[in-house]
């Protein structure tokens, strides 16, 4: 084993100068991490300790460089069983000590090969905290990787990342979603069939829904009302997904269809704002964005504090402290996060809609927030009675 370490450790003194720049002009220097060359993206944070193979294959980070707050990334290798999607979708990977070797006993690869397999470039050697603070300042920007062993100088570079898009105004949902309808049978008895939008959908979410009887057909995100109900749906789903909601006119009409059908309905990040928007209410762009896996979220019906998953740079502008009266009958706040009072949850109060900013399928935990599945059961339940 100690052959073995050496061996990587030699590995990695030999890997190409990298550097991370920052729209702003910030600059952090490392080695390369994954695949060698340059990539481009918006500069966000993740505060998980555990998950980076579920978060890499989130479609919600699509165009992101994501930066691991954990200092230590890659110890449990990859395997085939944990991935959300089928490939990586974040732009860059950037950590600050990656695990010299793997060792868990589902390991097939490292998350190295992993990276360098799939194109994704990355920087390590980076002091992830200074750059967390930054971005907490700052704000989340667009930023570029690039590392090999002949780099222009740093104003080339810096012209570069400056000519790349930025996150606001950009419609990504149907870049990530699925081209074909498909099916996630039930487990064991079926007792509800769903039609879920896919805007960005991670695996671990018809999985929950099938845990529970629920057949899950999968539509695209351009799906028609017609799409809808053409598979008899007893609920409908919107899902997670990437870019500004405030560019997601197509799935608002749609959603506006399905309330005023008054179908139960159930919607997840993405699908949060969409129903915000479907109501009448605004969107906007947080700071930094909520990013990780302990983020503390309010249920204001029940008083209970969860500690839940995120993957939002987006916001629903609505009012903490009233009923609002929309097209569609009454609507409350029912979830708001505990950091900063950022909207977390949407609630009708006429008919059986409801959403969350954040993510109840938690495949890498935690799974305070998985009685949500269990609610939209209910609504549907109470519709079929």
């Amino acid at each position: 084993m100690t052959t073995s370490i050496q061996g990587v450790a030699s590995q990695r003194q030999k890997a190409a100068p990298a550097v991370l720049v920052l729209e702003d002009g910030r600059i952090f220097r490392g080695r390369a991490y994954g695949a060698v060359g340059e990539t481009f993206g918006e500069a966000v944070f993740s505060t998980g300790m555990t998950g980076y193979q579920e978060t890499l294959t989130d479609p919600s980070y699509h165009r992101q460089v994501v930066v691991m707050t954990a200092p230590h990334v890659g110890n449990t290798g990859v395997n085939d069983e944990d991935p959300e999607s089928g490939r990586i979708w974040v732009s860059g990977y950037v950590v600050r000590d990656p695990a010299r070797v793997s060792s868990n006993w589902r390991s097939r690869r490292s998350l190295d090969e992993e990276l360098r397999a799939q194109g994704v470039v990355g920087i390590q050697g980076v002091d992830t905290r200074a750059l967390t603070r930054h971005l907490r300042e700052s704000g989340a920007m667009r930023v570029g990787i690039f590392s090999g062993n002949a780099l222009p100088d740093e104003g080339t570079l810096l012209a570069e990342v400056r000519r790349q898009p930025e996150m606001k105004g950009a419609n990504l949902s149907a870049e990530v979603a699925t081209q074909e309808t498909y099916v996630v049978p039930a487990i064991g008895e079926k007792k509800f069939t769903v039609a879920a939008v896919d805007l960005g959908i991670k695996g671990m979410t018809p999985h929950r829904m099938a845990e529970r009887g629920i057949e899950v057909h999968v539509l695209p995100a351009t799906a028609t009302a017609e799409d809808i109900y053409a598979v008899q749906p007893d609920g409908v789903f919107f899902s997670n997904g990437p870019g500004d909601p405030a560019t997601a006119d197509g799935p608002v009409s749609v959603m506006q269809a399905v309330l005023e059908r008054k179908t139960p309905l159930f919607g997840i990040c993405f699908g949060n704002q969409i129903l915000g928007r479907a109501l009448g209410f605004g969107t906007y762009k947080l700071k930094y964005g909520h990013r990780g896996i302990n983020q503390p979220v309010q249920d204001r019906s029940t008083g209970k504090v969860e500690v839940t998953a995120h993957n939002h740079g987006f916001a629903v502008d609505a009012p903490l402290d009233k009923v609002s009266e929309t097209p569609f009958g009454r609507v409350e706040v029912s979830h708001v996060c505990l950091n900063d009072d950022v909207v977390e949850g949407l609630q009708l109060l006429d008919q059986p809609a409801f959403s969350v900013q954040y993510h109840p399928e938690a495949a890498a935990g935690p799974h305070d927030a998985a009685y949500l599945f269990d609610r939209f059961v209910s609504l549907m339940e109470a519709e079929r009675a």
